[in-house]
């Protein structure tokens, strides 16, 4: 049967249950065995989707079209599997089914509380991921810290599902912090201690104890959290500080976290195969050359915001042994500016990501516009295509009074408009043109050199698309459609191929790049900065 671990976090938010999770699951599918991930938030949006990016970062797509929070982005890239629907539950998911349950008459006249009915739709989600994955292992992240009036149903579940696995089927992974106090110069274990007295009064008591820590933890420091904690001493794991996160899995490892999870659940030891992430520590430890990239956003305050892509240009920058440097443009900022040169004298490359809503619009606008006119390689992402595709009707095609109806629904020359599926649509929450949709790409195009495929499959989160109305003028003056959707013949890449690297497309490449295997249009818009860096 499928065995089940569920990672808590305790003292602080930001301890890094989402890698601590992502490295477990690394070094367990390292042995063979089938990992599949899950993500409990304890707030009442239905999902992260109608968020601002400020409250809760990037929004992250599945491939079946699921909007999910970013630490699946974290569990996508470690783990290189696909998740879907049932790997991200949030409270709002959980109230909503059983109301709609209770509506139908389905509890034939019970009163329905948080206990039994709450508790029991949330056990039904975590077994859903073990039946419909086929998983050897579930690995069930915990939003929030312990404590927070919000996650007690989900934890109340978990104990419950420990009462009907037994601990030979399900795990604990308890996160906490042991703080360096200046001045006295110790590390304190309270904070720890006081976290699985918590957890303990809820009924759970921890199998293992990740301490996010500053430096090694002495042996005598284990000790005392081994007594007061109640846990083996080799259960207690280090999870020091480190530069680069991929480090972390190979830390877990000297300290035999997966051999711990298997030998309580029973299971065979297997030769681990690391050398690949090995490789991958190796190859961003050693970098040997460096480039300044230009993010242009308007939530670039927070970086979380745009962590994929972030994480996607560094994925491209490991295949070429180069540091990618990031130059935080705020794109609102730049519209008072008339000369740009200053910001953008270092950079070797500029991205325009994906948003919504019309404000710093035009200081993206002119952003692409300077990469267009001064040879600077340009990758556009959903809304950077479509910006891009405005910049180029204004100044390109003397289309004066370009835009998208999204910013102003009465603009004379809407060369982007409302998708004619979404014309309808009153919700706003998960009603996007979502997950993977087809894409013919032409031969002979910049788009095929990158991917080398005709056909591709990519992730999308939009609600507008380019004008075919506009498709005639904006050929005739050099912009290529070089990627379609031949089913809604909608245009999916464009590229100009009178600038040495100007591509954009309407879906999110970012969701698909992994450390290892970077993605092809990241992977091409970093070999032209580098290229254009050394011109």
């Amino acid at each position: 049967m499928t065995k089940y671990v569920f990672v808590t976090g305790g003292v602080v938010s930001g301890l890094g249950k989402g890698i601590t999770a992502s490295s477990l699951a690394l070094l367990l599918k390292s042995r063979g065995y089938k990992v599949f991930m899950q993500k409990f938030d304890p707030y009442i949006n239905v999902d992260p989707g109608t968020m601002s990016p400020f409250q809760h970062g990037e929004v992250f797509v599945t491939a079946d079209g699921t909007e999910t929070d970013l630490d699946l982005g974290h569990y996508e890239r470690f783990i290189d599997e696909e998740l879907n629907y049932t790997s991200n539950i949030t409270t709002g998911k959980i109230y909503s089914s059983v109301i709609e349950k209770e509506r139908r008459g389905d509890y034939l006249g019970a009163t329905v509380q948080i206990v039994p009915h709450i508790t029991n739709e949330i056990k039904n989600k975590v077994y859903e991921a073990g039946s419909s994955s086929n998983a050897d292992i579930v690995i069930t992240e915990i939003g929030g810290t312990i404590g927070d009036i919000e996650s007690q149903a989900f934890i109340e579940s978990l104990r419950q599902i420990r009462n009907e696995l037994g601990k030979e089927n399900t795990l604990f992974v308890h996160t906490t912090l042991v703080p360096f106090i200046y001045g006295s110069n110790e590390l304190k274990t309270k904070p720890t201690q006081h976290s699985v007295i918590e957890l303990r009064g809820m009924g759970i008591q921890p199998d293992i104890i990740v301490c996010r820590t500053p430096v090694e933890l002495e042996s005598n420091i284990k000790d005392k959290i081994s007594l007061f904690c109640s846990i083996p001493k080799e259960n207690v794991i280090d999870s020091i500080d480190v530069k680069n996160i991929y480090q972390i899995p190979l830390n877990y490892y000297n300290q035999k976290m997966d051999e711990i999870v298997l030998n309580q659940f029973g299971l065979n030891i297997n030769k681990s195969n690391l050398k690949e992430w090995e490789n991958l520590v190796d190859t961003v430890n050693n970098l040997d050359k460096e480039i300044e990239i230009s993010l242009v956003g308007k939530y670039v305050e927070l970086h979380d915001a745009y962590i994929s892509v972030v994480e996607s240009l560094k994925h491209a920058g490991y295949f070429y042994k180069t540091k990618i440097n990031i130059n935080w443009v705020d794109s609102e900022k730049l519209e008072s500016k008339d000369n740009l040169d200053e910001i953008f004298k270092n950079s070797s490359g500029i991205i325009v990501p994906g948003g919504f809503g019309n404000r710093g619009i035009e200081g993206k606008i002119k952003a692409i516009e300077y990469a267009r006119r001064n040879k600077i390689p340009y990758l556009g992402l959903c809304l950077g295509l479509q910006l891009a595709v405005i910049e180029f009707a204004r100044n390109v095609c003397g289309i004066t009074g370009a835009s998208s109806t999204e910013f102003n629904e009465l603009c004379p020359e809407p060369v982007i408009d409302l998708m004619a599926n979404q014309k309808s649509i009153v919700n706003m929450g998960g009603t996007l043109r979502l997950g993977n949709y087809e894409c013919h790409i032409k031969k002979n195009t910049l788009a095929y050199k990158s991917y080398n495929e005709e056909f591709i499959l990519e992730r999308h989160r939009h609600r507008y698309e380019v004008n075919n109305n506009y498709r005639e003028i904006l050929e005739k003056k050099g912009l290529v459609f070089s990627g379609i959707n031949d089913k809604s013949d909608l245009v999916e890449i464009i590229e100009y191929p009178q600038h040495p690297y100007f591509i954009a497309c309407q879906f999110h490449p970012e969701f698909k790049s992994r450390p290892t295997k970077p993605h092809p249009l990241f992977k091409s818009f970093i070999k032209a900065s580098i290229d254009y860096k050394k011109k």
